[in-house]
Order: structure tokens, then sequence, then C-alpha cells
């Protein structure tokens, strides 16, 4: 997938502090589309904000002097980083309407499990190693402590929706290493208008044939639309991209994990969701085991 010598580095300073920076941005998203979703349905949500995202994307370009031109070499990654990003939305907009809230983030928060064997098997330089694998450990176990009432309290008739989840979340494993290995050679905002683009073609497809229900332009729906197009789309894809291109992928994606901790605490101050005491234990261990998988040596 990747012929170029290999640039990618362990994260440094700027690079943890960056992911854990934009696990708190993605934390919030799901909270922006509840709100969204009371006044509009998600496909047509779905690509408003891939064209704030798109916006935002070119006026980033426009800035940095870059060009969006691409060669015929790059249709094909392009079109399939595209094509990965559209089918795994699919399965998780699908998959969360089968299955209830904690078994979703359970099964979508896998993703980083999964970018670490992708990168395993893609990328000579981030191998799985024993101590790494205890550290993804315990940060899943992390997970799985903060949102095991919801677990225990939850029906038992999820398995297609935790399944298309478990999909959704594999296949946006394999996306982050098929981002990261096309980025060493294809420019950044190339990836970042592919992505928008089909976005913006799939969800209006689906969404003109599937939905026929009225929106309401109220203030609370352009803040999520602001949220999950301007913030999300846009400066949460630039960021994403950008780690990936620089740093070993799997000890970028592990930081991921801890976006459902940052998810219950702003829950907890936008939405007067109140935590319990599972919130600090879930903490630590999300901590502890992404810093053993960041620290080690591949």
């Amino acid at each position: 997938m990747n012929t170029h010598k290999e640039k990618r580095v362990k994260p440094d300073k700027k690079g943890v502090i960056l992911a854990f920076f934009l696990s708190v941005l993605w934390s919030g998203n799901p909270i922006s589309i509840k709100i969204g979703l009371n006044d509009a349905p998600p496909l047509r949500l779905g690509w408003m904000r891939f064209i704030l995202g798109g916006l935002v994307a070119i006026a980033w370009a426009i800035y940095n002097k870059e060009k969006f031109e691409i060669s015929k070499k790059e249709i094909l990654p392009l079109l399939g980083v595209g094509l990965l990003f559209s089918i795994q939305l699919g399965f998780m907009n699908v998959g969360q309407n089968f299955t209830s809230g904690g078994h979703g983030v359970i099964m979508i928060t896998t993703f980083p499990l999964w970018s670490s064997i992708f990168s395993h098997i893609f990328i000579p330089n981030d191998k799985l190693s024993k101590l790494k694998i205890f550290g993804m450990t315990i940060a899943y176990s992390g997970i799985i402590i903060l949102f095991w009432e919801s677990l225990q309290n939850s029906k038992t008739d999820y398995l297609w929706g935790d399944l298309m989840m478990l999909t959704s979340a594999m296949l946006l494993g394999a996306r982050q290493i098929y981002i990261s290995q096309i980025a060493q050679g294809i420019s950044q905002i190339n990836i970042l208008l592919s992505q928008a683009i089909l976005g913006i073609v799939s969800f209006f497809l689906f969404s003109s044939f599937l939905e026929n229900e009225n929106y309401l332009f109220s203030f609370s729906l352009l803040a999520a639309l602001f949220y999950q197009g301007v913030i999300i789309a846009g400066f949460g894809f630039i960021g994403q991209t950008w780690l990936l291109k620089k740093y070993l992928p799997s000890k970028i994606t592990i930081i991921s994990i801890s976006q459902p901790v940052f998810g219950v605490l702003l829950a907890w101050f936008i939405l007067n969701e109140t935590p319990g005491i599972e919130l600090i234990f879930a903490t630590i261990l999300v901590v502890t085991g992404s810093y053993i998988s960041i620290r080690t040596k591949t």
C-alpha cells in the first residue's frame, strides 16, 4: 500500500496533546447529533455537515496555498477512502438504530484495536507487542466499566445492531490505517475533499430516497450543524489526517479510546446527565492503558 520511505514516528508531546484535544472534540459529536436530530433527519443532517466540512477544508487549503489537483494514480486510492468512509458511516447509522447506546459505544470504541491489528499487518514499524496489547486491554476495560450499567440493563435482542456497529468499527479502524498510508504520497487536501465530496453525494442520494421529513432551521440545529460540520468534519478531519500522516497510526488511534470518557463528562456539563463513580475508575484505566500503549517500543 505504501512504497515511500517510512517517515512516521512515535507521537511526541505535541502529537499526544493534539490527539487528546481531538478526542475531546469528537466526544461532543454524539451530543450535537442528538440535538440536531430534534429538527432534521439523520442523512440530511449528514450531507449538510459534509458541505460545511468541505468548505473548511477548502479555506484551509487556500490559507496554506495548497492546490486541489488529482493525478491519475491518485483517483483509485481517493475513491477507495471516500467509499470506505461512506460505507463505514452507513453501518454505524443503521446499526445504532438496532442496538442500545451502551452497546453501540462498546462496539464502535473497538476501532483503535482494529487499527492496531491492521497497522501490525501493513506497517512494518508499527507492530503489536505484548505490552501494547496489555495497555489496550487496560484502556478498553475502562470503557466497559463506564458503560457496565447500561449493558446490564439492556435487552438481549441487539445482535444485528451490535454486529453492524462492530463492522463499522472494523471499517473505521481500516480507514485510519488506509488514510495514514495514502497520506504519505497524496496531499492532505485531496484526501479531505474526496471524503467530503463522496460523503455529500452518498448521503444526499440516500436522504432524497429515504427521508421525507421536514426540518426546521432553529438555533439549536444551526449550532449542531456548526459543531458537526465546522468543528468535526472541518478542523477535526484536518487534525486527524495530519496526525495519521506524521505519526505511527496505532499509537495515535489508541488515544481515541478516551472519547467515551470525555463524552460522559460533556453530557454531564451540557445535558445534566450525572455520571457515577465508575467515571473515575474508567478515566484512570483509559489514561493508564493509553500511556502504556503509546510509550511501548514497536
